[in-house]
Parts: C-alpha cells; structure tokens; sequence
C-alpha cells in the first residue's frame, strides 16, 4: 500500500469483523452500514484503542499492528489524527490551546505557531482565545479538526464527525471538508451511516453489516452495481426483484430476464447460467415514465403498466408506487418532477406505463430476503 493506509482485522467474539480497509494519501474512504455494523469498531482498532485477535495494520510503511509478529503499537505511538461526533476539546481551554496541546514534541513550528496556522486552515482565525462553550457547534468542530491535524497524523479517521450539528452547518462542515483534503494528503476513513454524505464526501465506500466487509467502490458504481441483494437493501434501493435468467445473446449485449409474465432485456450478465435464479436490481432513475405530452428515451424498452399504488410529493418531486401487471403483484418505485405528475394526470390508483432501461437492470446471486 506504499505510503497510505491498510488494515486487514478479524474478529470472531465479542466484536465479529472481517474487514479488509486500503486508503491512498489524499484520499477519502467512507465506511457505511446501519448500528452495530462495525464502522467505528474498525477506526478504534486503527487508532489501537481495541485489539482485534487477527489483524495487520500498516500507515505510511510502518507497522502499527502484527498480531503474527506480536507488534502493537500503544495509541500514543500511532501518528493519527481522530475527530468525534462530540468534539472532546478541553472545556476550560481556548481554542488556541486545545490545538497546540495536540502538537507533537520535537514539530518543526512551536505549538503555538501550528496551531494558529491550522485554526486559519479550518476558518477560525480571530476566534483563538475562545473556549469551547463560547463557540458554536460548527466552530467548536472545526477546532477538533484542527487539533486532530495538529498531530501531524498519517491517517485521518472521522466519527461521524457532522451528525451533533444542525442541517445547515452541516452542509458548510462538508464542504469545507472536501477543500481541506486539498491541503491535508493523508488517508481520511469516514463513518456515516448517511449515504449521501458518504457520496458527496468520499472516493470510494464499504458498506459493512454485522462487522462483515460486503463490497468497496465508488458510490456511484455500488449504487449502481450493487454486489448482492442484501447490499441493495442496506443501501435502501427499494427495485430488488426474483427472476430467472431466460437466454444470453452476447451479439447484441444482452440478457433475457424473466420476470413474472415479463421477458426483459437486461444487461449482459454471463456469470449466471441460463436457468439460474436471481435477484435483480434497477435505480428509479432508469424507470421512464411515458409522457402524454412526448415520447419519453427508451419508451418501447421493457415496457410495463400498471397502478399507481401510492403518490407523494416530496418538494418538487412525485415518488410513485406501482403495481406492476403480471408480476404477482410485484411494486415499482419511480420518480418525476411534480410538474410532469400533473401534467400527465397522474392520481392513485390511475393507470401508469413505465419502460425499464435495459442496462439499468443489473444481475445478482439469488439469495433469500434478510436484514
């Protein structure tokens, strides 16, 4: 892994985890799952605040953990950087002081100097001699970055650093987030168990479940190409069908799908034999609505009808529930700006056609619905 981060833990009791982390200098990985799926269990390992029985962890090219060789590194001894939900800074010190407490003995600059060069880095400037109580949630963040920084760590592990802070703030805490990483070319682990700030904020993610690492990608690859059910799920994308692989026609990129009396065009997917049963997955963005007012792309692409089950306006937009025909009453989630709802005199219970794009649908192996 060169100069980065990587950790490979296991854990059978009381903390089950199987987990493989790798984070390149500059880069943000975010680690995504419900409670109790393992997320900050992996990053206090990291910081060699919980031992697991197996593991290896390496940062910068140094060792911090062999459970093999018996190295452990004390917390003390690992160049890390951490930031909580809950700040931890020092109440009755000034915002000044909680940074330079963090700065290493033997730091190029005196504590001071660092840590008002950081206090600027996160927008703090003027704001030094304030203590914790006399700034704002955001501020008082800001200055937990800045101490965390002020270790001059090789990695930068992050708490659910943005859930203690109201909407707004929180919106400004991400964006300067993603200007700091600029500046700041260590590895950065972010737990969220908020899917959109994991793909605003991050380069890849791992959804974990029950400490169990289930793929790694991009947000939008995983969204997309999620590795099985179950990971659909977890990340709530609602279109998870059964089928049945029907035929392969690799001269025209293309999987048949059965699905209830559908036989949909599906990407190619030849990793599943025909015959096979599977799950199968498609974004809402990829269900087209056909228009009254114009021919909607992809409108004669597996195309499908049926009722509209339930319409609610969420802002500017209409998420709709379909009762697809022919499928055993199977349900379709879609949806269109408010404005195109109305116009196309969509009501519930009124009919609704719909076309599926084909290389939205993408295979998985079958398994039986469990979270």
């Amino acid at each position: 892994m060169g100069n980065g981060l990587y950790a490979r833990l296991r854990n059978e009791t009381p903390i089950p985890l199987d987990a493989e982390v790798t984070c390149a200098p500059g880069e943000v990985l975010a680690l995504v799952g419900p409670s109790g799926a393992g997320k900050s269990t992996i990053l206090r390992c990291i910081a060699g605040l919980y031992r697991p029985r197996h593991g290896r962890i390496l940062a910068d090219g140094q060792v911090w953990l062999d459970t093999n060789e018996s190295i452990d590194l004390a917390p003390q001894s690992r160049a890390v950087g951490i930031v909580f939900q809950n700040y931890a800074l020092f109440p009755h010190m000034s915002a000044l002081a909680n940074v330079a407490a963090a700065v290493p003995r033997g730091s190029a600059r005196s504590p001071e100097d660092r840590a008002r060069h950081l206090l600027e880095l996160v927008h703090l400037a003027g704001l030094e001699d304030r203590r914790p109580g006399e700034l704002s949630g955001g501020q008082q963040q800001r200055v937990a970055i800045a101490r965390a920084l002020a270790r001059e760590p090789k990695v930068l592990l992050l708490d659910e650093p943005f859930a203690a802070v109201d909407q707004v703030t929180r919106r400004k805490l991400q964006r300067e987030l993603v200007l700091l990483r600029r500046d700041v070319q260590v590895p950065i682990v972010l737990v969220t168990h908020d899917l959109e700030e994991a793909a605003m904020l991050a380069d890849r993610m791992s959804i974990l479940h029950h400490g169990r690492m289930l793929q790694t990608a991009s947000a939008t690859e995983i969204m997309a190409r999620p590795a099985t059910a179950l990971v659909a799920r977890l990340l709530d994308l609602r279109n998870v069908f059964e089928g049945q692989i029907e035929r392969h026609l690799p001269d025209r990129g293309t999987t048949l799908l059965r699905w209830g009396g559908h036989l949909l065009e599906a990407a190619y997917a030849p990793q599943f034999a025909e015959g096979a049963k599977v799950n199968w997955v498609i974004p809402s963005g990829d269900v087209i609505l056909h228009r009254h007012d114009r021919p909607s792309r992809g409108e004669r692409e597996n195309p499908l009808v049926g009722r509209i089950e339930e319409m609610i306006a969420l802002g500017e937009t209409a998420s709709i529930t379909m009762r697809v025909d022919r499928t055993g009453d199977a349900f379709l989630t879609l949806a269109v700006p408010l404005h195109v709802a109305r116009r196309n005199a969509l009501v519930q219970g009124g009919a609704i056609s719909v076309s599926l794009l084909k290389t939205g649908i993408h295979c998985m192996p079958h398994e039986m619905p469990s979270v």
